[in-house]
């Protein structure tokens, strides 16, 4: 285990906008995070939105910056990853950011029913030998509606040509509303959106960066449940 990990670990505990609860809470549903979020670590009742899969934390982040009124919470299962988001947050005093450690499986064991607005997948695995673990399909689709407000939205940017058709194919089978899609974010798509919205789509994950460099076209969904 690399001193780097054990050092970014140790800043996340000094952090009051990091929870990383125990698996056991989330395994056993004891969490007393579900409800909670708006009262006990905004002090506000903005609208929340997620970053399932948030990596080092640049989409939440960087949607943080852009619209203040809102809140983003930042999930991942490995925390030396979204550090740098969260150092990132308290340094720019970004009050309306916080990051959870938690698998994406047990994610309803920190929201309330009706507590977030909006989700975002940002290049997530592809599980390509297992299309159960896809947090962008059917399965996990269900268990975001707990937690979901009615129409809500969910947003999907993937380098994955087999993911992107897979999650259409998937959400045109369920009967979902799907109100954007795109084989190529930033080809003519991009030149026909608002100023704000070029914004929003010119943030860059790590990945995206990376796979942009190689060459990838950048896919986009986005969907209401």
């Amino acid at each position: 285990m690399g001193k780097d990990k054990l050092k970014k670990w140790a800043e996340n505990k000094t952090f009051d906008h990091v929870f990383e609860p125990p698996f056991e809470q989330a395994f056993k549903q004891e969490s007393e995070l579900p409800g909670t979020w708006h009262e006990r670590v905004f002090g506000n009742d903005h609208p929340i939105t997620l970053e399932l899969g948030c990596g080092k934390g640049e989409y939440t982040v960087g949607l943080a910056r852009m619209f203040p009124q809102r809140n983003f919470i930042g999930v991942d299962v490995k925390g030396h990853r979204f550090w740098r988001g969260a150092r990132t947050a308290r340094e720019e005093e970004l009050n309306n950011v916080a990051f959870l450690r938690a698998r994406i499986e047990f994610i309803t064991s920190f929201f309330g029913e009706g507590e977030v607005d909006e989700i975002w997948l940002t290049f997530s695995d592809p599980q390509p030998r297992n299309e159960k673990k896809r947090i962008t399909g059917p399965a996990f689709i269900d268990r975001y509606k707990k937690f979901l407000k009615s129409g809500a939205t969910i947003h999907i940017k993937t380098d994955n040509t087999g993911l992107y058709e897979w999650t259409l194919e998937q959400l045109q089978e369920q009967g979902y509303e799907i109100e954007e899609h795109t084989p190529n974010v930033y080809g003519a798509y991009f030149e026909s959106l608002s100023p704000e919205w070029q914004q929003i789509m010119s943030i860059r994950t790590y990945y995206e960066q990376k796979f942009a460099e190689e060459g990838e076209k950048i896919k986009y969904i986005q969907f209401r449940i």
